[in-house]
């Protein structure tokens, strides 16, 4: 058994501000005992104005971003996914949106380029989401390794796309995380069933920590960061507000559930 737990934010403007909530609730968490921790995507900022990663952009292993993220891993003897960051990539318009997982000597140990864009229409005070315009890309699934178990990496609206979740799994994934920023008009039609969805399907467990609450410019996000287990069972959440979610994890229990119900294996497409 393992305990994880989820970071649950409202990322503001100002990354100092976002920095601050982070490193109490990271600090929280591992008081707590996990030696696990993943915080939502763009914990260090959401700002109405959609270019703000763009005068964050870091290069990879240097900028400050990373380094407080390297410091909290270090000081706090954790595991920590840092949601999404945003780094330089090869156009200098656009930034790559990198979960980056550091481990408990604060070293990068994977990165994973969000691949799925968000580039949809919403009913909500936003309205139109273009994340294409500042975001570049990722083309490759990534699969860590880690005391955890392996480690299948995501970002909030990759969700939608089962494939990815599969390819992960045919490499070895037996936990997947996924740092979101879903909407509140999607989070509350589809999120918990999507997340359920993909738990069932690979027979994995699935970490979802979130974004809650409004953001500048009006933008609200859905919160209800989850824990589901490889049956499908929601066995920890936060329904709103800032905060953790605590949860132990059991690989066994994904490992059993595959060789009873080895459904996987089965697999004709």
């Amino acid at each position: 058994m393992s305990r994880i737990a989820l970071i649950q934010m409202c990322a503001g403007a100002d990354p100092a501000a976002n920095c601050a909530t982070a490193g109490r609730l990271v600090a929280e968490a591992a008081a707590a005992g996990a030696g696990l921790v993943a915080l939502p995507e763009s914990w260090f900022c959401i700002d109405a104005d959609p270019a703000a990663g763009l005068r964050l952009a870091e290069d990879e292993g240097r900028g400050p971003l990373q380094a407080f993220l390297a410091g909290l891993a270090a000081r706090h003897g954790v595991w920590l996914l840092g949601g999404t960051l945003p780094l330089r990539g090869e156009e200098p318009d656009r930034v790559c949106a990198a979960a980056l997982l550091f481990d408990a000597r604060g070293r990068i140990g994977a990165r994973y380029d969000k691949v799925h864009l968000f580039d949809v229409d919403v009913a909500d005070a936003q309205g139109r989401y273009r994340e294409s315009r500042v975001v570049e890309p990722g083309e490759r699934i990534v699969v860590a390794d880690t005391p955890f178990g392996r480690l299948g990496l995501t970002v909030c609206y990759d969700l939608r796309f089962p494939e990815l979740f599969r390819a992960m799994s045919a490499a070895g994934a037996e936990v997947f995380v996924v740092p979101s920023a879903f909407t509140a008009v999607t989070g509350r039609a589809h999120w918990e069933t999507l997340l359920r969805a993909r738990a069932i399907e690979n027979l994995a467990w699935v970490l979802a920590p979130a974004q809650c609450g409004t953001h500048p410019g009006g933008r609200e996000t859905h919160g209800d960061s989850l824990v589901v287990e490889p049956w499908g069972e929601v066995i920890a959440r936060r329904a709103s507000g800032e905060g953790i979610v605590l949860a132990e994890i059991d690989l066994e229990r994904g490992r059993r559930l595959r060789a009873e119900f080895p459904c996987l294996d089965h697999r004709r497409l």
